[in-house]
């Protein structure tokens, strides 16, 4: 059926016909030739496989014969030209180590696609070299335009006017070669990908990365960590319970190339990484590239675009990070963000200064004083110190604020612990929810995991997250694991265990999509971006967390603070329809091209009109795409849009 046969149903009443006089012989008549010109005009359409109503422009599939691999790559020209069937797209991955002869293969091909386009589509150019590694909103020219003070200078600061903002695609850098699967990615990566060897000087001594040839190397090291970051996890085991399923989320601040992080994947710990874009090039593009989850983001005045509660752990190891400077707000806003009951470890400056003060070239004066002012913030938020073990110092947030008496933040900002997108820090401690005695855990308790994956989080249960319940939450998981295995059944490279690592839900809701794909066992990570545009969803994100996922809030009419070519694979459900009137559709679709690597994929949901749209526009920016039904079938309005993006470098323009 075509889009409007798809979604319009004909009603005759059964009354009409018995109003009639019965004349037998013209009714024959008249449905021989019905039937015959039927039968005719299908032929002439090539046959009953063709959708007689089909918009030449749109490929629409009750059945997408995606389960085997496409030698022959597909174009759009391919799929936008033939109305008799749906041509399958090419989800395979062209250009890894064993296919360096084809680099340039794909390059054309879109350009003779979209002219073929029976639909005239915008044709976006590619922006020129000097941009490859562009970031909207975190852009180094525009940020001299902020004060250094508090490092506001490296926050969020998207393009203000449609002047600023890039009409044209980021290319990837010369050699682009797919990343190597998971888990090799965590100790090798493509030089040519991220072609920086800035670290590998500045760094060397500490072992961060080193140059091999064409490829990036991981020794696993670190400043605090000269042994490994496995033996320094080890050494933290020690100290709090690691094992034991208690802690699955961590924040890593000032994260370098997140080889703590990478290496906590192997004790099913998922942690959040971060660092600003600075003088160390690349430290969060090289953590992306080995397939770790990480953001560009910085301490300064702003919170951090998280939920409170949201982390059991969180981690600083020489991030150099002022944290006994502006009143504590700093560590204020760890404790905002840290659940309750949760760790904050500390290795570096000043930890330890006895043993280090001549190599970190300062007096033992200064660094004495400079814990004793940390350890009296710890103590104004009622932290307790656990452990100071050689080069590492933990400390433990209360499981509720019953016998604390801390400066507690104004009743109006009380209100509110969760807003975090572009909201003032303030240096004053985010109390946290009520308990009726002081063994409780403030805000409920978390199952560990991965029974906290699927159990009911505090939010919900609490009937703290609007408009959702106990039972609409589990109706949520079992959806989304049927969407999942639909999406499985259409993309055969889907079940491909290391065919896309990085992965992004655009619209998270409740972390169905994520938490799917987590019980199957899939070897990726999710980010779970919450619009913020919906007030009414802005509170699911801290659900997401309780269920042992990670994710941030984002306003896409902005750039998200990544860099490009972050994800192997998109998820957008029904994001073009809640931005309709908010920002121009094709910026969204320039941000998803930005941060989508060459050959990955992306599923769009949307109602059928509006992919419509969405098509026309993907179809000029060198994607290959094509509409599929929903998984309930054709007559449901709400489609499926499939993309593959098309392999193309700097080096083809």
């Amino acid at each position: 059926m075509g889009v409007r046969s798809a979604a319009t149903k004909l009603h005759i009443p059964p009354s009409a016909a018995a109003r009639r006089p019965t004349t037998v012989v013209p009714l024959v008549a008249v449905f021989l030739l019905c039937s015959a010109s039927y039968l005719v005009g299908v032929w002439q359409h090539g046959g009953f496989a063709a959708s007689p109503s089909q918009s030449p422009a749109v490929s629409i599939a009750t059945a997408v014969a995606c389960t085997t691999s496409i030698p022959k790559r597909t174009t759009t020209k391919n799929m936008a030209s033939s109305s008799s069937y749906a041509r399958p797209l090419d989800f395979s991955a062209h250009h890894a180590a064993a296919a360096d002869e084809a680099l340039s293969a794909a390059a054309g091909s879109s350009s003779a696609a979209a002219a073929a386009s029976s639909t005239r589509s915008r044709r976006y150019p590619a922006c020129g070299i000097k941009y490859s590694e562009y970031t909207p909103c975190e852009d180094v020219e525009r940020s001299l335009r902020y004060p250094r003070d508090r490092l506001v200078y490296r926050e969020r600061h998207c393009p203000a006017t449609e002047r600023e903002r890039l009409r044209c695609l980021v290319p990837a850098p010369p050699g682009y070669r797919t990343p190597f699967p998971w888990p090799a990615s965590r100790d090798v990566a493509w030089f040519a990908n991220v072609p920086h060897k800035e670290l590998t000087v500045e760094k060397a001594v500490q072992n961060w990365i080193r140059v091999d040839g064409d490829k990036l190397r991981f020794p696993g090291g670190g400043t605090m960590f000269p042994n490994g970051a496995d033996a320094y996890i080890d050494d933290i085991a020690k100290l709090i319970p690691l094992h034991d399923g208690s802690i699955r989320t961590a924040l890593d601040t000032g994260c370098g190339v997140a080889s703590w992080g990478a290496y906590l994947l192997s004790q099913d710990i998922l942690a959040m990484s971060f660092a600003p874009r600075d003088s160390h090039e690349a430290q969060v593009q090289f953590a992306l590239e080995r397939g770790v989850p990480a953001m560009i983001g910085v301490l300064a005045s702003k919170r951090l675009t998280y939920p409170a509660r949201a982390f059991d752990m969180a981690h600083c190891s020489r991030c150099l990070i002022p944290w006994q400077l502006y009143d504590g707000a700093y560590l204020m806003e760890v404790d905002r963000v840290l659940r309750p009951g949760g760790y904050w470890i500390l290795s570096g400056p000043p930890i330890n200064w006895k043993k280090y003060w001549k190599g970190w070239e300062r007096t033992k004066e200064d660094l004495h004083a400079e814990q004793q002012a940390i350890e009296a913030v710890a103590a104004s938020l009622c932290w307790t110190k656990l452990k100071e073990a050689g080069d590492i110092a933990v400390w433990q947030k209360p499981y509720s604020h019953a016998n604390c008496k801390a400066r507690f933040c104004s009743r109006k900002a009380a209100n509110h612990p969760d807003a975090a997108w572009y909201h003032k820090m303030e240096p004053c401690v985010t109390p946290l929810p009520e308990v009726s005695s002081a063994s409780d855990v403030a805000g409920g308790a978390v199952r560990k995991w991965p029974q906290r994956l699927t159990a009911v989080p505090p939010r919900v249960s609490r009937a703290a997250v609007k408009g959702v319940t106990a039972r609409s939450f589990a109706q949520d998981t079992e959806l989304w694991r049927r969407r999942v295995r639909h999406y499985k059944k259409v993309i055969a490279q889907f079940d491909q265990k290391g065919r896309y690592r990085n992965v992004l839900d655009m619209n998270a809701r409740l972390g169905g999509f994520a938490a799917a794909l987590a019980a199957a066992g899939d070897p990726l990570w999710v980010m779970n971006m919450v619009p913020t545009i919906d007030t009414n969803t802005t509170s699911t994100l801290g659900a997401i967390y309780e269920r042992g996922l990670i994710g941030s809030y984002q306003d896409w009419c902005e750039g998200m603070s990544t860099y490009p070519r972050t994800y192997d694979l998109i998820h957008a459900d029904s994001v073009f329809t809640l931005y309709s009137n908010r920002c121009d559709m094709d910026w969204i679709l320039l941000e998803m091209d930005r941060i989508l690597r060459p050959e990955g994929t992306a599923i769009i949901r949307d109602d059928v009109d509006m992919l419509v749209k969405v098509k026309s526009v993907a179809d000029g920016i060198r994607w290959d795409s094509q509409i599929v039904d929903h998984e309930d079938g054709p007559l449901v309005r709400e489609k499926i849009l499939l993309v593959a993006k098309t392999y193309w470098t700097a080096q083809d323009h």
